[in-house]
C-alpha cells in the first residue's frame, strides 16, 4: 500500500488515547481531592460518629490516590526522572494506605452491621410504640365514651328511662342507623321488641328464643356480628339502595332479683338475658372496629348493673311501702291492744274495789259473829259463810294475779323469810279439812334445806297451798305426804321437759317439793289439760269435787317466775297423783337478829287481846266500810272515831287536844285521796307527833304498796279484813320498835 486515499485524522489514535487518559486522570484527581473535603465537613458536623480515625485514614488513602492520578498527568509527555521517582513513591504510599484501610474495614464491618441491626430494631420498636399509642388513644376514646354513656345511663333509676337513654347515647356515639332491645317474655319462650331508637310504635313483635342467631349471641359473652337479615333486625328502615350496614348483637345479663314482676316486666326466673342489637348505616363502607365492639360490651354490662340498681330501688320502695303499711297496722293494733289493756285494767280495778267492799263487810261481820255466843248450828253457819267468803276473796286474788301474769306486770316481792315455817303454815291451814276427812298429812323437811331464804313468800305459799289443797280436795281416804328437799341431778325429772336442768349455786338453792296423795288419780293423757284456765282433766271431777278454778294455771306461772318448773304424774284412775314443783330461792348474805325478828310471824299466844285506850281515826268514804271497820276495832277495845273524807280527817287530827295513835286511811277516796292526806300529815306534823299511818286498799298490785310505803305510811292492809287479821296488824304495829 504505497498510496492511500484515506484522510489522515487530525489526531493520531495513540495520541488520542493518551489525551483521553490525560483528561480522565485530571477529573479523577479532581474528584479524589473533593471527597476528603466532604469527609472533613461530615466529621466536623457529626459529634456522635465513633470511627473518626478510620475516616482520617480513608481520607489519606483518597488523597494519595488523587495525587497519583494528578502526578500521572506529567507522564503523558516527555518527563524527567524526578517525575518518575515521585510517581513511584506516591503509588507505593497509596498501596500501603489502601492495604491498611482494607484490613481495618474487616474489623469495623461487623460493628457497622450491628449498628444497622440496631437501627432496624429501633425502627420496629418505634412502629410498635406508634401502634400502642394508637391503641391507648383508642382506649382513652372508648373509656371517655363509656364514662359518658355510664353517666347518662346511671343518671336515673327508672328502668324504662335507663333503656331508652342507652339506645339514644349509643346511637349518638356510634352513629347508628337503628338500635333496639329485645326482652324475654314472662313465659320465657320468646324475645319481645321493647325499645327502639328510631321507631316509636312497632307493635308487639316477638322472636322465638331458640332461634339460631339468638342462641349464638346468648352463648357468648362478647359482641357478635350477625346477619343483617336476621329477624331481630326487623325494625330497620331498609333505606339503603346498594348495601345493608353491618349488625352487631350482644347479650345483656339480667341479674336475678326478687319480687320485680311489675307491669310488663319479664319473669327473671325464665331467661337471664336480654338482647341488644346495633345496626350501622346502609350504603356505607364502614365496618365495626374492635374498640367499638369493646365499647358495646362494656355498655351492655353497665346497663345490666343499672337495671339491677333500679330493681333493687324499686323493690326497696315496695318493701318500704309495705313496711310502712304494716307499721301503721301494727301501730293501730298496738293502740287497740293498749286500749283493751287499759279497759281491762280499769274494769279489774273497779271490780276489785267493788267486790272487795261487800267482801270486807261479810268477812268482818262474820268474824265479829264468831266472837259472840252462838249455838252449834249458828256457829257452823257462820264458819261456812266465813270460809266461803275467804274462798271468794282467794278467787278474786287469783283473777287479778292471772291478769297481771299475762300482761307481764306482776313482779315477785323479794324478801327474807323462813322456808320451813311457810311449809308448816301450809299444813296448818289444811289441817281442819284433813281432820274432818280423816286424812293423814305427813310433812318431811330435809335437814339440808336452808332455814332462811330470799324470795316471794306470798307466791311460794300460794303455790304450795294450792297444790296441797288440790291433794286434799281429790282424796277421800288415805294420806297426803309432802316432801321438801334440795334438788339433785339424780332425782327424776319431767319427761316432757328434759331441757330443764337446775344447778345449785353459791348464792341460790333449787328447792324440790313433792306432794303425793292416794286420791282419784288421773288419766296420763289428760295431765296437760290441768294447767289450762277453768279446765279439769275429767268433767266428773267438777260434779264430784267442785269447780275448776285458776289454781294450777296460776301456780305454773308463779313457778316459772321463780325460774322453776312444775309437773304432774299419775299412773291412772284410783292410783293417786304426784305433783312436783321446783323453785329457785336466794340465800341471804347475812342473818341478824333483826331479820329473825322480822321474818318470824306473830304467834297467837303473843298477840294482844286488849287494845283499851288506843285511839284510832278511821277515814273511809264508804259508809258500810266505816261501820264494819269501826265494829272490828271496838270489838278489840279501841276508841274509834270515823270520818268520811280526807278533809274531815285533816280537821279531826288538827283539833287541839285530839291525839290519835293510829290513822286507818282508805287510799281511794273522792276529792282528796289517802295519798294526799298522808302527804299533808307528813308536812304538818313531825314523825314523833303524828299518828301511825295505815293504808286500807283493795288494790293487790305491788305498785300501790310501794307508793304507800314511799309516802311514809307505816303499814298497808289489804281488804277484806277479818277480826283476827286486824288483831295481828295492830299487835305488829303497836309492838314494833320505833323507827
Amino acid at each position: 500500500m504505497d498510496s492511500c486515499n484515506c484522510v489522515e485524522p487530525q489526531w493520531p489514535v495513540d495520541d488520542l488515547l493518551m489525551r483521553y487518559q490525560y483528561i480522565s486522570d485530571f477529573f479523577i484527581a479532581l474528584a479524589y481531592f473533593s471527597i476528603p473535603l466532604e469527609l472533613i465537613y461530615f466529621v466536623k458536623k457529626s459529634s456522635i460518629f465513633p470511627y473518626r480515625w478510620v475516616l482520617v485514614q480513608f481520607g489519606a488513602f483518597i488523597v494519595l490516590c488523587g495525587a497519583t492520578h494528578f502526578i500521572n498527568l506529567w507522564t503523558y509527555t516527555a518527563h524527567s526522572r524526578a517525575v518518575a521517582v515521585v510517581l513511584t513513591v506516591a503509588k507505593i504510599f497509596t498501596a500501603v494506605v489502601s492495604c491498611a484501610t482494607a484490613l481495618m474495614l474487616v474489623h469495623i464491618i461487623p460493628d457497622l452491621l450491628s449498628v444497622k441491626t440496631r437501627e432496624l430494631f429501633l425502627k420496629n420498636k418505634a412502629a410498635e410504640l406508634d401502634r400502642e399509642m394508637g391503641l391507648i388513644r383508642t382506649q382513652e376514646e372508648t373509656g371517655r365514651h363509656v364514662r359518658m354513656l355510664t353517666h347518662e345511663i346511671r343518671s336515673t333509676l327508672d328502668k324504662n328511662t335507663i333503656l331508652k337513654t342507652t339506645l339514644v347515647e349509643l346511637g349518638k356515639t356510634l352513629a347508628l342507623e337503628e338500635c333496639n332491645l329485645w326482652m324475654p317474655t314472662r313465659e320465657g319462650q320468646d324475645l319481645q321488641l321493647s325499645h327502639t331508637l328510631r321507631q316509636s310504635d312497632t307493635g308487639p313483635v316477638t322472636v322465638p328464643i331458640h332461634h339460631t342467631t339468638i342462641k349464638q349471641v346468648f352463648s357468648s359473652n362478647r359482641a357478635v356480628v350477625i346477619s343483617p337479615n336476621s329477624p331481630v333486625c326487623i325494625s330497620r328502615l331498609r333505606q339503603g339502595k346498594y348495601t345493608i350496614g353491618d349488625v352487631v348483637a350482644v347479650r345483656v345479663p339480667l341479674l336475678h332479683w326478687k319480687n320485680f314482676h311489675s307491669g310488663d316486666w319479664p319473669d327473671m326466673g325464665k331467661r337471664p338475658f336480654a338482647l341488644l342489637v346495633l345496626m350501622l348505616p346502609s350504603d356505607s363502607a364502614r365496618r365495626w372496629h374492635v374498640y367499638e365492639l369493646e365499647l358495646v360490651e362494656v355498655v351492655a354490662d353497665q346497663v345490666a348493673v343499672a337495671l339491677s340498681h333500679a330493681a333493687i330501688l324499686e323493690e326497696s320502695m315496695e318493701a318500704r311501702d309495705l313496711l310502712m303499711e304494716q307499721n301503721v297496722q301494727l301501730d293501730n293494733a298496738r293502740r287497740e291492744a293498749e286500749t283493751a289493756i287499759c279497759a281491762r285494767n280499769d274494769f279489774l280495778a273497779v271490780m276489785n274495789h267493788e267486790m272487795r267492799t261487800p267482801m270486807h263487810a261479810i268477812i268482818a261481820l262474820s268474824s265479829l259473829l264468831q266472837e259472840t255466843e252462838l249455838t252449834p248450828e249458828q256457829r257452823y253457819m257462820v264458819d261456812t259463810v266465813l270460809k266461803s267468803s275467804n274462798l271468794l276473796a282467794t278467787l278474786i286474788n287469783d283473777v287479778l294475779d292471772l291478769s297481771r301474769l299475762e300482761d307481764g306486770s306482776l313482779e315477785l316481792d323479794m324478801n327474807t323469810f323462813k322456808l320451813p315455817q311457810v311449809l308448816k303454815d301450809v299444813v296448818n291451814l289444811v289441817k281442819p279439812i284433813t281432820s274432818l276427812k280423816k286424812l293423814q298429812v305427813l310433812l318431811n323437811l330435809s335437814p339440808e334445806i336452808p332455814e332462811f331464804v330470799v324470795g316471794d313468800e306470798k307466791r311460794l305459799m300460794q303455790t304450795a297451798l294450792n297444790v296441797v289443797g288440790n291433794a286434799v280436795k281429790f282424796t277421800k281416804e288415805g294420806s297426803i305426804s309432802i316432801k321438801v328437799c334440795l334438788e339433785r341431778p339424780d332425782y327424776p325429772m319431767d319427761p316432757l321437759m328434759l331441757e330443764f336442768h337446775p344447778v345449785q349455786g353459791e348464792h341460790h338453792r333449787y328447792i324440790r317439793v313433792e306432794v303425793r296423795d292416794t286420791g282419784v288419780g288421773l288419766n296420763p293423757q289428760d295431765i296437760p289439760k290441768l294447767f289450762n284456765k277453768f279446765l279439769q282433766a275429767d268433767s266428773t271431777t267438777t260434779r264430784n269435787y267442785g269447780g275448776t278454778g285458776l289454781g294450777l294455771a296460776i301456780c305454773k306461772r308463779f313457778v316459772n317466775l321463780m325460774d322453776g318448773h312444775i309437773w304432774v304424774e299419775s299412773e291412772g284412775f284410783g292410783k293417786g297423783t304426784l305433783v312436783t314443783f321446783i323453785v329457785k330461792l336466794g340465800l341471804p348474805e347475812k342473818i341478824n337478829e333483826l331479820d329473825r325478828h322480822m321474818t318470824t310471824a306473830v304467834q297467837p299466844s303473843h298477840q294482844r287481846t286488849d287494845f283499851s285506850g288506843v285511839r284510832i281515826l278511821v277515814t273511809d268514804d264508804n259508809g258500810v266500810n266505816r261501820m264494819v271497820t269501826r265494829g272490828l276495832l271496838m270489838r278489840l277495845g279501841c276508841e274509834v272515831t270515823v270520818v268520811s273524807s280526807g278533809r274531815e280527817c285533816l280537821q279531826a287530827i288538827s283539833q287541839p287536844g285530839q291525839f290519835f295513835k293510829v290513822l286507818l286511811l282508805d287510799v281511794c277516796m273522792p276529792e282528796m285521796d289517802g295519798y294526799e292526806v298522808a302527804i299533808r300529815i307528813q308536812e304538818k306534823f313531825a314523825r314523833h307527833e303524828r299518828p301511825l299511818l295505815v293504808a286500807l286498799t283493795a288494790n293487790t298490785d305491788r305498785a300501790t304498796r310501794e307508793r304507800c310505803l314511799s309516802l311514809g305510811m307505816d303499814r298497808v292492809i289489804l281488804k277484806p279484813i277479818s277480826l283476827e287479821k286486824m288483831r295481828v296488824v295492830l299487835t305488829e304495829l303497836l309492838d314494833a320498835p320505833p323507827r
